[in-house]
């Protein structure tokens, strides 16, 4: 069956840097393309990055480019986001996200996704 198993986060002071994973199983890794999205307290799902199938094309929303990175190994099927600079408001719980195309033309909130990581928790506090 799919399995995203996620690892990494924690407390990070503002400025900071974590680096979550994913590691997927239980389906073709290399074929569909992959999102993080994150829920802070009291607000909703908010779609953060996305890689395409070879890594080759990534897209950022306007609150995290230039600070987080997106990356996949597929070889390890495994999907990372790199993220630096860290805000307090960047504290949410973080999903990775299994889409169900190669890739999109349009990334935001709406995009739906069949398989989702357990969530981990990034916390931004000095």
């Amino acid at each position: 069956q799919v399995q995203l198993v996620q690892s990494g986060g924690g407390l990070v002071q503002p400025g900071g840097s974590l680096r979550l994973s994913c590691a997927a199983s239980g389906f073709r890794f290399s074929s569909v393309a992959m999102s993080w999205v994150r829920q802070a307290p009291g607000k909703p799902l908010e779609w953060g990055s996305a890689i395409n199938t070879g890594g080759d094309r990534t897209d950022y929303s306007d609150s995290v480019k230039c600070r987080f990175t997106i990356s996949r190994d597929n070889d390890k099927n495994t999907l990372y986001l790199q993220m630096n600079s860290l805000r307090p408001e960047d504290t949410a719980v973080y999903y990775c996200a299994k889409d169900t195309v190669r890739w999109r033309m349009l990334w935001n909130d709406r995009v739906k996704y069949d398989y989702w990581g357990q969530g981990t928790q990034v916390t931004v506090s000095s």
